[in-house]
């Protein structure tokens, strides 16, 4: 019943997509900002459909330390989960995201329209140079610049890669960056069809205020995202010791010589 419950809410994840961004197509004719509510309202039938079929839901946390105007965002990704769930708490977000994506049909006309920051992973430098300047376009407008630090998803549990990408914006742009934790990968794992019912814990931390040294600003970063990921991991352990993916998490951590 739990595979049938993910696999209708993928079906109706793409098809829902797909019907929303046809509809949508009169948006560009319209100036950025008119247009872009359809994003966020894309996301909250997403997250409808995800609590209503699956019964995953969500908790937010620290919204209050959410920076007015423009800010980094350096969030945590465990899952697909927040990839769209934290788009209605911004206001004009953008993403850094893999350059393949503007080659989706449609999908790709709409990451352009809405002007998110490709990234060529095939050419470091010029790429960061190009989101450099990108991302200070953005933050100037007041913009807020969505960002997974270890670009990749990390399963719960497994060792982090951060890269430094984020610190170098952090450097360049003199911005505050706000580290976001959470455990939607215990409900959303990495791989495999099934999705499980829960709360998924979102916490905003204190935004970093520019002026750090970049390797300081870099450990405070990752140990604050991870830290407060693990706490989050573990207090779903102790609502819902059932859940499946629990029985990864304590191996990952085992491998890598931590407390289970």
């Amino acid at each position: 019943m739990l595979l049938l419950r993910s696999l209708l809410f993928q079906a109706l994840f793409y098809i829902s997509t797909l019907v929303l961004m046809i509809a949508g197509l009169p948006v560009f004719l319209m100036p950025r900002r008119r247009g872009w509510p359809l994003v966020p309202f894309w996301a909250r039938v997403e997250l409808f459909l995800l609590k209503w079929i699956v019964g995953m839901k969500v908790e937010f946390r620290g919204l209050e330390n959410i920076p007015r105007g423009g800010c980094i965002v350096a969030a945590k990704h465990q899952s697909a989960w927040e990839t769209f769930a934290l788009l209605p708490l911004f206001s004009s977000p953008t993403y850094v995201l893999k350059r393949e994506l503007r080659y989706i049909p449609i999908f790709g006309w709409y990451t352009a329209k809405f002007r998110q920051i490709p990234v060529d992973r095939g050419k470091r430098a010029l790429a960061l140079a190009a989101m450099t300047q990108r991302a200070r376009e953005a933050v100037a407008e007041g913009r807020q610049i969505l960002i997974f630090p270890e670009g990749t998803r990390r399963g719960a549990g497994e060792e982090p890669r951060y890269k430094h990408g984020v610190a170098h914006l952090y450097r360049s742009l003199e911005a505050p960056v706000l580290p976001v934790a959470l455990n939607s990968g215990l409900f959303w794992p990495r791989r495999g069809w099934r999705l499980y019912p829960g709360t998924v814990l979102v916490e905003f931390l204190p935004p970093i205020a520019p002026g750090l040294d970049i390797e300081t600003f870099h450990t405070h970063m990752v140990e604050t995202i991870e830290n407060t990921s693990d706490r989050l991991i573990d207090e779903t352990a102790r609502t819902s010791p059932a859940l499946p993916t629990l029985r990864q998490v304590r191996a990952r951590r085992a491998a890598r010589g931590l407390p289970v």
